[in-house]
């Protein structure tokens, strides 16, 4: 097991000195959660600026994140934000039954990520806006992807992308309540008047 406490003192040494007793190989986390925080904060800074991203980009219902999976499964390297975060990134984007994470935990899960890719074969994401349902995207990454990535443009008939919609947001049909709830969230964009007849 790996043990650790605020900054890797004596509650996190006595806890990995009595598992040791017990017959356990243990780790400590060396400085703590508090040093390992720092380093993801960190390396958020400076990881983004070693890859080349490749922008998939596009209207909502384009199929953008199946066109990631399809690449993934061709073996490239894939960061799926929407996925890490557990959001679609719209108003409606929610995915039923997956709360989104804390924001320091879907931050360390695409830290996690990069720092596995190599740096001498191309990123795929999916261009995003500065959040994804309630979380940030760091702003490293955020700026790398909009200052240097590359668009890849996903063009789809309108027939096609509200087929997909229909499909992706088949759960709303289920839940009115929930779909007029995500509507409210329209309001500031298309007014009282227009949410309201939508609801």
């Amino acid at each position: 097991p790996l043990v650790y406490c605020w900054r890797g003192g004596k509650r996190s040494g006595s806890l990995a000195w009595f598992l040791d007793q017990m017959g356990f190989r243990t780790h400590v986390l060396a400085g703590g959660y508090k040093a390992f925080r720092a380093a993801v904060i960190a390396d958020l800074e400076r990881l983004p600026g070693r890859f080349a991203f490749e922008v998939v980009c596009g209207k909502t219902g384009s199929a953008k994140t199946r066109l990631l999976g399809a690449l993934r499964d061709a073996g490239a390297q894939v960061l799926d934000l929407e996925d890490l975060a557990s959001h679609r990134g719209s108003v409606l984007g929610i995915l039923p039954g997956r709360p989104q994470p804390s924001q320091k935990a879907f931050e360390t899960q695409v830290w996690n990520t990069l720092r596995r890719f190599d740096t001498s074969r191309p990123v795929y994401v999916e261009s995003e806006s500065k959040k994804i349902g309630n979380l940030r995207v760091p702003e490293a990454l955020l700026q790398r992807m909009r200052g240097n990535g590359r668009c890849l443009r996903v063009e789809m008939p309108d027939a096609g992308r509200l087929a997909l919609l229909l499909e992706d947001y088949a759960f709303l049909g289920a839940d009115p309540e929930l779909f007029c709830r995500l509507l409210e969230g329209l309001v500031t964009l298309r007014g009282r008047e227009t949410a309201e007849g939508w609801q």
